[in-house]
């Protein structure tokens, strides 16, 4: 379909899981630890693992604002709501807001991978629970939905397991981490290397989304704050310019140089600032600290990376002056709060950017990236 010409891939569209996802799909010695989700808020994400209740707003002005959020756009969600956001709900979505073509990634998925000493063995099941219920829903239209897979990144052996088997039995297109990182491992640390060596191998995309709640670092990219709108400023953005860091100026484009990596709903506008940055210190003596770059990191980004940017982003506005516009994605964050669905491909239209550039963000750098035909 196309929107005023435009063809458009969301690079990051989001499921809401259902409350009992896992306790459907789990292996059946894990169903008593399986993670239920909190259902007592619109479109609320919360989730209960292991005891532990994360990314719930339970009461005060967080659940004041929370409810604010949801009921903000209600009206345009009652469709969808009433289907519980199932596939062909999915795809109604899609087709008000003229999507084409989507990759999935969680919602409340991304909070049950941000709890802090989550079991290894519980977090494999719960990893191949997740993806067995994505891959049952882009059986509404497999030509128009492709999962993103969640993969046990604490144990890094199972997570390349989990990588070659939604890689292989179900195409699926990227598997998705949180940017933030488990007992202080940076994802430049060799550790990993099994699992980059394994994405590059399959073709598959390491997509970075982090969550609103920094649980896995405490006091970190805004948890010294006590209000959602100052956390909330930080939580994304900060750990996915971690992460672009890790993988240009830490060594593992250059290990790995066909690997791909998004860096998702975190903002464009400061990656020409970050590039430059990075630039000037390899400059300064990163070089000698990292002497197998072969690179400055802005080349490895321009080779290998994706950021996306959001409809609304006003100052992008100048991005073509900085010559990444080619890698650069378009994503509505259906269905959250912060959602500017169903008007986001319009959004889009409007900013004052040229008609090539808009196509470059709707279509072909998605399609590019998660090699979409």
């Amino acid at each position: 379909m196309a929107n005023n010409g435009f063809k458009a891939i969301d690079s990051d569209l989001h499921v809401l899981e259902p409350a009992d996802l896992w306790e459907r799909y789990i292996d059946p010695k894990f169903k008593d630890r399986a993670p239920r989700g909190l259902t007592d808020v619109r479109r609320g994400l919360g989730v209960v693992v292991e005891g532990q209740v994360i990314g719930h707003a339970d009461k005060g002005i967080g659940r004041k604002r929370r409810d604010y959020a949801s009921n903000l756009q209600h009206q345009h969600y009652a469709e969808v709501e009433a289907r519980n956001y199932d596939g062909i709900g999915l795809l109604g979505a899609m087709d008000r807001e003229g999507l084409d073509l989507a990759v999935l990634y969680p919602s409340r998925g991304l909070l049950v991978v941000s709890v802090p000493g989550l079991d290894r063995m519980l977090f494999n099941a719960i990893s191949r629970a997740y993806n067995d219920w994505r891959h049952d829903l882009c059986q509404a239209d497999p030509a128009r939905l492709f999962g993103a897979a969640m993969v046990p990144a604490t144990d890094v052996g199972a997570a390349v397991a989990e990588a070659r088997r939604v890689r292989e039995q179900y195409q699926f297109k990227a598997i998705f981490l949180t940017a933030d990182v488990y007992e202080g491992c940076g994802w430049d640390h060799p550790c990993y290397y099994p699992l980059w060596e394994e994405c590059q191998r399959q073709e598959l995309v390491v997509g970075f989304h982090t969550t609103g709640t920094p649980s896995l670092r405490p006091g970190q990219a805004g948890g010294m704050f006590s209000t959602w709108m100052q956390l909330h400023t930080f939580t994304h953005a900060v750990p996915a310019m971690e992460a672009l860091a890790a993988f240009t100026a830490g060594g593992v484009l250059e290990a790995f140089p066909n690997l791909k990596v998004a860096f998702l709903e975190a903002n464009c506008s400061w990656v020409p600032w970050l590039l430059w940055r990075l630039d000037e210190h390899y400059e300064l003596g990163g070089f000698i600290e990292r002497p197998q770059l072969k690179m400055k990191p802005s080349e490895y980004f321009l080779r290998q990376c994706y950021v996306s940017i959001e409809c609304d982003e006003y100052p992008a506005k100048g991005i073509e002056a900085f010559g990444i516009e080619d890698n650069l994605v378009f994503s509505t964050d259906f269905p959250h709060p912060d959602s500017k669905w169903p008007f986001a491909v319009d959004s889009v239209l409007k900013l004052p950017l040229s008609d090539a550039l808009k196509r470059k963000f709707l279509w072909d750098n998605s399609r590019k990236l998660y090699s979409l035909s």
